[in-house]
């Protein structure tokens, strides 16, 4: 067969297989279509798929075909996390600076730390660790991934949830949106390069100075260039930034996080990221599955995940619970809030995607984060739903902040 004809059977698995899963299996009260499509991802690599059919594994997804889908994904997760950037509203969280500060805070702080107490326990036996790792960069990649919030999934959750254009779901959205900017500054620094540092000292200086001319052009562009303009201005600056060592997707946040929505119109955002989710996220799902490992065992990869999850798990809540305290929420409040935050869905995976091209964490701690990250978000909506009934019994749902 022609590379075409397997590349097309690999493409006919990518979107075949997690749609049956969910339709025929029903299963978007614990696992909507994105997380399938992830699990998926896991099931057609190389530790499920691979293992029971090797030699049907290795013809499908021959180096050819593979190259071909990481392309493929590399463009989709470029659009995906420029629009996670524009989604961002720093206006609103700056109007609300106090609570959002206090609450983002320590909802990033706990997971963070109890991540960074999980990558202890991990260091402690060989095979977790990246081999261009320093330990710092370890522990702070790993506790950053348990305190990740995945914007973009946690719209699709609240909108599922009936909360998203309510009071509590505007809330929710600015503790994340200043985790998010949090998280990915983190990231640059993990990924400082002393021997590149004053190419990515250029970068930024460079970055900041073209900002501001982008944003007089954007202005004065009807809103049929600007999609153009915009497109041009993401893959200058994931290039720019990957060129200077910082990974594309950092670039590719940044040029999104300077864009306003306004000059696209909320529809037609969202309209594109519903797209971007249905065309292209499939396959970045699919790559990410090609290159999770079980060469420690299964046994090991899920006590690692588990770890993981209790961290992120129990740092939100902590957090969570800590700002209720010190802002006087009502009861129930810091329950609901610290579920939605630790969701992790797709930015946790692209997250641990540039730890692992930095070589900061193994094949394996990547399985285990990607897990960790499934089962985030697939306990989200189980756990939340019932505790929103009750609030809204009580009526907490439709207050606004304080």
């Amino acid at each position: 067969m022609s590379t075409t004809e397997i590349f097309l059977i690999a493409m006919l698995l990518i979107f075949v297989a997690p749609y049956l899963v969910w339709r025929l299996g029903r299963t978007d009260y614990v696992a909507p279509l994105v997380i399938v499509q992830i699990i998926m991802g896991i099931v057609l690599g190389p530790g499920v798929l691979g293992a029971f059919f090797p030699a049907y594994h290795k013809f499908v997804f021959n180096p050819d075909v593979v190259k071909t889908l990481n392309g493929i994904a590399q463009w989709g997760v470029m659009l995906f996390v420029m629009l996670a950037g524009i989604e961002l509203d720093l206006k609103k969280v700056w109007q609300y600076r106090r609570e959002s500060s206090v609450t983002a805070g320590l909802s990033l702080t706990m997971p963070l730390l109890f991540g960074c107490g999980a990558a202890v326990l991990l260091m402690s036996y060989p095979g977790w660790m990246g081999p261009k790792a320093a330990t710092w960069q370890f522990l702070l990649g790993t506790g950053m991934a348990c305190a990740v919030t995945a914007l973009p999934v946690l719209v699709l959750l609240l909108e599922k949830l009936d909360i998203l254009r309510q009071p509590m779901g505007q809330r929710i959205l600015r503790y994340a949106s200043l985790d998010d900017v949090a998280i990915w500054g983190v990231l640059a620094l993990i990924m400082l390069d002393w021997e590149r540092i004053g190419r990515q000292l250029g970068f930024m200086l460079a970055f900041a100075l073209l900002t501001v001319l982008f944003r007089r052009l954007m202005a004065r562009l009807p809103q049929s260039d600007r999609w153009y303009v915009a497109l041009i201005w993401l893959i200058a600056c994931a290039l720019g930034a990957d060129w200077a060592g910082l990974h594309f997707m950092v670039g590719a946040f940044l040029a999104g996080v300077v864009m306003d929505a306004d000059w696209f119109g909320q529809d037609n955002l969202d309209t594109l990221f519903k797209n971007v989710l249905l065309v292209l996220m499939p396959v970045f799902f699919l790559s990410t599955g090609l290159r999770t490992k079980w060469d420690l065992g299964g046994y090991a990869v899920f006590f690692a995940a588990g770890l993981l999850l209790v961290a992120s798990v129990g740092g939100k809540l902590a957090g969570a619970h800590l700002a209720g305290r010190v802002l006087k929420w009502q009861r129930g409040e810091a329950t609901i809030i610290g579920w939605l935050l630790q969701s992790k869905g797709l930015i946790e995976i692209i997250f641990a995607n540039i730890l692992l091209d930095k070589g900061i964490i193994t094949s394996e701690t990547f399985t285990a984060l990607l897990l960790m990250a499934v089962g985030s978000t697939m306990l989200t909506i189980p756990v939340v739903h019932p505790k929103l009934h009750r609030a809204g019994n009580r009526g907490l749902i439709g207050q606004a902040s304080s």
